[in-house]
């Protein structure tokens, strides 16, 4: 007899980004890749004016900004590819296994109708304190 749902705890994983923390990501980048193309600039007049150091940091700042866009995207939209490619692998359990999957099975249904059961139980009892 299949089960319908999974019994075991699922991992979440975490939400992506939504309201006034996307808009402060978005800001926050937007600020980042200005301060970057400005750097680029300035380093690039410098280099072309003779200061050789400035050539390192004419890469690097573009560079900084790839790096920005790729935190960015990796904070708007967390954990998203490798959550798909989980998801896509079920677990093999070894044969050996499979009579003690079955039994945690049926325990997880016995418990799930006892606390059912309980509930109903519950709520058809008088609450009412009989008066003196």
């Amino acid at each position: 007899m299949p089960i319908e749902e999974p019994l075991s705890p699922v991992r979440r994983s975490p939400s992506a980004l939504r309201g006034s923390a996307a808009a402060r990501a978005h800001a926050t980048l937007a600020v980042g890749l200005a301060f970057c193309a400005l750097a680029f600039w300035f380093e690039f007049r410098r280099a072309e004016g003779g200061n050789s150091l400035s050539w390192a940091y004419v890469f690097e700042w573009p560079l900084l900004a790839v790096f920005a866009v790729y935190m960015w995207w990796k904070m708007i939209h967390p954990d998203g590819e490798v959550t798909a490619k989980r998801s896509a692998k079920k677990a093999a359990l070894a044969p050996e296994f499979d009579g003690m999957l079955q039994a945690w099975e049926q325990s997880q249904r016995d418990l799930h109708q006892t606390r059912a059961g309980d509930a109903s139980n519950d709520s058809s009892v008088d609450t009412e304190r009989p008066s003196s």
